[in-house]
């Protein structure tokens, strides 16, 4: 674990028990162990810190959600998209709480940013897959769909989050496909049309360069041991350089990053970057 790491595992566990406001740098520091210069030699303020700890969570979801999209049969998509979204958010269930009753003050303008970008990077995932599942058939519903979908992976999410309940998983899945089915299926009225999204639309930071990606690809690099994850890395930067590699080569190295928790984000990028879907 490297030190950045270690101050971001330590930083969580007191912002779940304090807030975010509530907690200092001395307190992080103490308890990592390290001093203040450490810190400031990782992040440069309490709300970068912040930022980054947002930042690998959301990261980690919309990859994970997006590798789903990407990669399941029709058959059992959006059981295992429902099922990736709600063992996501039970799992990283502190940070989840500690973002739900955070007052809205207490977050900077750039986070507010990434959050939107980070929305709106899951909505294109979510009509991707509705196209795969419905296509004509819910063409003049998507937005109504997605809206839909989306709502149930807030309001549903409450109860293991909110109200601490014992939630068979399995069952909540299945309950939302039917649910979802229905309303792709059975809803004849539309309320949200493409001229409202445009309006609504604004840009968003997901597509970024390869120079950006590179730089994405290199801090991965530095901080992984050594492993068939960074030996991935290295071939797929050099791909992005000069392009030689098979399609299926370039996918089988993506495969071997997509599960390792620090390289999620930049597979994601990637995929979007070389159009896998």
């Amino acid at each position: 674990m490297t030190k950045k790491q270690l101050i971001m595992e330590k930083a969580l566990e007191l912002f779940a028990k304090q807030g975010f406001e509530a907690t200092s740098v001395q307190q992080i520091t103490d308890l990592c162990g390290i001093s203040k210069g450490a810190f400031y030699l990782s992040f440069k303020s309490k709300d970068e810190l912040i930022v980054a700890l947002i930042d690998h969570f959301m990261r980690q979801f919309t990859s994970d959600i997006d590798f789903v999209v990407s990669e399941e049969d029709e058959e059992v998509l959006l059981y295992n998209f429902y099922y990736t979204t709600f063992h996501s958010f039970n799992k990283h269930s502190d940070f989840a709480k500690l973002l739900m009753k955070e007052p809205a003050q207490s977050f900077n303008e750039d986070l507010f940013s990434k959050l939107h970008n980070y929305n709106k990077s899951l909505e294109k995932v979510i009509l991707s897959m509705i196209e795969r599942l419905y296509g004509e058939q819910a063409i003049d519903m998507k937005y109504d769909l997605l809206f839909c979908i989306k709502g149930f992976m807030s309001t549903y999410s409450e109860l293991f989050l909110v109200y601490k309940l014992p939630i068979d998983l399995d069952l909540l899945v299945q309950s939302l496909v039917e649910k979802t089915n229905l309303l792709a299926k059975k809803t004849t009225i539309s309320f949200i049309p493409d001229e409202l999204i445009q309006l609504i639309d604004q840009p968003t930071n997901e597509d970024p360069s390869s120079e950006k990606v590179i730089e994405v690809i290199e801090k991965n690099i530095d901080d992984l041991e050594d492993s068939i994850e960074k030996e991935s890395l290295i071939l797929l930067k050099q791909e992005l350089l000069e392009p030689t590699l098979h399609p299926a080569v370039v996918k089988g190295l993506l495969t071997n990053i997509q599960h390792h928790p620090h390289c999620k984000w930049t597979a994601y990028l990637l995929r979007k970057h070389f159009g896998i879907k």
